[in-house]
């Protein structure tokens, strides 16, 4: 699917099946999940289209290059795939002097949120760097709500975890599945914060140089601040998610060893009885109790009393 967007009175106005006009005089491109015929179609205004596997690529230098007057930044944003599954995957940004062209394979929020709302960013769409520039702003504020949904996820666990009372065994497994998913969450965005980073930093010099882009170049400069304090927030949640997932641990443990410690007393408490009751079950001929009349009773007696001793020294020693 193809989509151009052209600068209307500072707003940004799409055109779901353009043209060859349309799109060489469009302002922004973005391409999800384009085929042959659209790369075909780019080359056509030379620009050229990386397939899916070359923007899996890692290699820094893959990722980040400049060719033909035009710089291609990759990079990983959280989004979502053709399941509506929570994935992150790569964005590719084309920048040129003349248009900005976005290739990517699954849905990211901002990619849709950002066009209704290009106008109120602060920095206009009148050209190809300005609309970049508040793109990633919106890439940076989606990151921001992840990580606040991280935090707050992280606050019901600790209510759960911290509880007086306890909680339930399966209440805690279900913590900790929680812990998990919002640490997978959390790795998601400090992927798609490291990727946007080094992109921002490698490609600010570049817009800086052009003519009229000095407040651009201060406002990548304010968003690569940005990224450091999330950044660092990303750090303070990993640090409460490790707590979190440890105290989870610790209080499965300790369910469980207090399950372990009452069927253990249990059996230590029933241990003199069993003794008592096996040897009055062994078959010798000769035993005094067998022919006494209390001998039932007595036996009986014995085995309780051997089993309150037991309980008695326990709580004694300090084990209850």
């Amino acid at each position: 699917m193809i989509a151009a967007y052209h600068a209307k009175e500072g707003r940004l106005i799409v055109t779901d099946a353009p043209d060859h006009a349309a799109l060489t005089s469009a302002v922004w491109i973005d391409l999800y999940q384009p085929d042959m015929a659209i790369a075909i179609t780019l080359a056509g205004l030379g620009l050229d289209v990386p397939s899916l596997e070359d923007m899996e690529e890692i290699e820094l230098s893959n990722r980040l290059y400049h060719d033909n007057d035009t710089d291609y930044l990759t990079v990983m944003v959280p989004g979502q795939d053709d399941a509506d599954e929570q994935v992150t995957a790569p964005v590719t940004f084309i920048l040129s002097g003349k248009r900005l062209v976005t290739v990517r394979h699954h849905r990211p929020r901002p990619f849709e949120t950002f066009p209704a709302r290009a106008e109120k960013s602060g920095f206009g769409v009148g050209s190809p760097d300005h609309v970049f520039t508040g793109l990633v702003q919106e890439i940076i504020g989606r990151l921001a709500d992840h990580l606040e949904g991280v935090g707050r996820a992280l606050d019901e666990v600790a209510r759960l975890i911290y509880q007086p009372k306890g909680q339930s065994q399966t209440a805690l497994q279900g913590a900790l599945v929680q812990i998990g998913q919002q640490g997978e969450r959390l790795g998601r965005v400090r992927l798609a914060l490291l990727t946007l980073g080094r992109a921002v930093n490698y490609i600010e010099p570049s817009i800086a140089r052009r003519p009229g882009s000095k407040d651009l170049a201060k406002a990548l400069k304010t968003e690569l601040r940005d990224i450091d304090a999330l950044d660092q927030h990303a750090n303070f949640l990993d640090s409460r998610l490790a707590l979190a997932s440890d105290a989870t641990l610790g209080t499965i443990d300790l369910s469980q060893n207090s399950t372990v410690k009452i069927v253990s007393l249990v059996s230590v408490l029933f241990l003199p009885p069993t003794l008592i009751a096996s040897i009055y079950g062994m078959n010798f001929a000769v035993m005094p109790e067998l022919a006494h009349p209390l001998g039932y009773a007595g036996s009986l007696v014995l085995m309780a009393a051997s089993a309150a001793v037991t309980w008695a020294v326990f709580r004694w020693k300090g084990w209850l």
